[in-house]
């Protein structure tokens, strides 16, 4: 496999060192995503332990209306501070058939909670323009399945009516698909991907 790493920066060492003193001077500690960072993981969360760390890797989407099949690379964060909820952030980048980097792509960010009855709730918002609710569970200890309750859109994002989705830990890695119904078509396969633990 060849190495789904992002295209390089644009920012200048001064900018990105701006941030990182920005980072290092806030007030609280930052997000654990291991045991080892110091931030217990909150006992409501316990369902959700596998996650926190940050996953790097290559999917394959798909979608008729859209641009047939095409591989991405992506990186996946799941982060806490010790409350109930797990931070999420996804980044995803355009590859070539070769595994080369065409360019960036998707960007979504959001926050998994867990209720008192073991409920997930996951609020995601994307970078194109649409929000979602998803409720779901664990269907193992190691895999969760979730399914829009809401979906809201801005005037500009396409037409989204509903998604579901499947994450499982597999031999190690995140792995998950999504399916979707986009453009007044019926749910269907829209993204899988493999992603390797590259930090807890």
């Amino acid at each position: 496999m060849s190495d789904p790493s992002p295209p390089d920066s644009t920012e200048s060492p001064q900018v990105a060192a701006d941030l990182a003193g920005f980072a290092a001077d806030l007030p609280v500690g930052p997000d654990a995503t291991s045991a080892e960072h110091g931030v217990e993981l909150h006992p409501q969360c316990s369902m959700l332990a596998p996650l926190p760390g940050v996953w790097r890797g290559q999917g394959e989407a798909q979608y008729p209306s859209l641009l047939g099949e095409f591989p991405y690379g992506q990186q996946i964060t799941f982060s806490h501070d010790g409350r109930p909820f797990l931070f999420y952030e996804a980044r995803a980048w355009l590859l070539n058939q070769s595994g080369e980097v065409l360019g960036p792509a998707a960007r979504e960010v959001g926050w998994w909670r867990v209720d008192p009855d073991e409920t997930i709730e996951v609020i995601l918002a994307h970078a194109f323009g649409i929000c979602e609710i998803y409720y779901g569970g664990a269907t193992s200890e190691v895999s969760w399945e979730l399914q829009t309750d809401t979906v809201a859109r801005s005037d500009s994002a396409r037409e989204t009516e509903a998604a579901a989705r499947l994450y499982g830990i597999v031999e190690g890695d995140l792995a998950y698909v999504e399916e979707r119904a986009l453009r007044g078509l019926p749910m269907q396969p829209h993204l899988s991907a493999q992603l390797q633990r590259i930090s807890d």
